[in-house]
């Protein structure tokens, strides 16, 4: 069974950094997507980052600021933060589709879409005070 757990999220101030976590059970991490996504109160959830071993795809929003990468070995994906911005205030959560593949050219396309992915973490809150 496909599931994700995220850790890392919390309360910090403008300009720190923040790491998020997001443990893979039940596949194999380094052979998957994974997406992460953030919803900030009233507004629609946004893809700002996904990737598999390879292929990494940022949101012009974030480019500069937001890294992803993964410890295949723990089965864990990381979403790190820098220089954050009240702007960053979210609910971030992680997703991956077993049947999704991306290439440099298709992974903005998929990476943007929630209807890509069809397992969903359980959300962490970053909020990030000025």
């Amino acid at each position: 069974q496909v599931q994700l757990t995220e850790s890392g999220g919390g309360l910090v101030q403008a300009g720190e950094s923040l790491r998020l976590s997001c443990a893979a059970s039940g596949f194999p991490l380094d052979d998957y997507v994974i997406g992460w996504f953030r919803q900030a109160p009233g507004k629609e959830r946004e893809g700002v980052s996904c990737g598999n071993s390879g292929i990494s795809y940022y949101a012009d929003s974030v480019k500069d600021r937001f890294a992803i990468f993964r410890d295949n070995y723990k089965n864990i994906a990381y979403l790190q933060i820098f220089n954050l911005k009240p702007e960053d205030t979210a609910v971030y959560y992680c997703a991956t589709d077993l049947s999704l593949r991306i290439t440099k050219t298709s992974a903005e396309y998929y990476c943007r879409r929630t209807s890509s992915f069809s397992s969903w973490g359980q959300a962490t809150q970053v909020t990030v005070s000025s």
